[in-house]
């Protein structure tokens, strides 16, 4: 199911709520290993029943097109942007190609008032290195610069870096209330665990329009 973020009608807080509520919300990065298989879905967070998703009425949006291209000057990131929702299993679903990264479609449009999010692969698979291996190399003050569908590019400017594990409280990565827009950058980080096929901890690369 796809959500329209920009309607002539103001969406229902409360229906967006219900349903984030009734199919979870979680982080599910894939890890890419030289001879394992995708890792299954790992709860990050899931919204409890008091989380409401900002949805701002059309004219208090700006008139931003879908994102095409994420670049990040300062780890060489040029990359293709793929739009991705849930899985049959509530995940936020990750790229299809180790190169590209996701923009969660259920969520903001990058530039919009709010917390836009895009996950990224870690890791390597067939001896090729995945898009987000050097997010942690990231610093405070770094540019984020994202291309959209019309050609306009929107910047933004990294305020925090933060490590949560798989199963923490991460709502905050997800809204964000100040009425002003964000993009948050997700990876897997940290030791790769063989029985649950999945990294210890999951980085976040929290940046603010500029």
């Amino acid at each position: 199911m796809q959500f329209k973020i920009f309607s002539k009608k103001v969406w229902s807080v409360i229906i967006l709520t219900e349903f984030f509520i009734s199919v979870g919300l979680f982080f599910s990065l894939t890890k890419l290993n030289h001879s394992s298989p995708i890792a299954a879905p790992v709860p990050i967070v899931s919204l409890p029943t008091t989380t409401t998703l900002a949805i701002f009425p059309e004219q208090e949006q700006p008139n931003t097109g879908l994102p095409i291209r994420l670049k990040i000057p300062a780890i060489s990131v040029d990359a293709a942007v793929e739009q991705v929702g849930l899985t049959a299993s509530g995940a936020v679903d990750t790229p299809k190609n180790q190169d590209n990264v996701a923009w969660f479609k259920l969520g903001q449009i990058p530039g919009a008032i709010g917390s836009a999010v895009m996950d990224g692969h870690y890791g390597w698979k067939k001896s090729k290195p995945s898009v987000f291996d050097n997010l942690y190399k990231l610093s405070i003050g770094d540019e984020i610069y994202v291309e959209d569908e019309k050609g306009v590019v929107t910047t933004f400017v990294v305020r925090e870096k933060r490590r949560y594990d798989p199963t923490a409280d991460a709502v905050r990565v997800f809204t964000l209330k100040d009425e002003k827009s964000h993009l948050n950058l997700i990876t897997c980080e940290g030791d790769w665990d063989k029985d649950s096929k999945n990294y210890s901890r999951r980085l976040v690369v929290f940046a603010d329009k500029q």
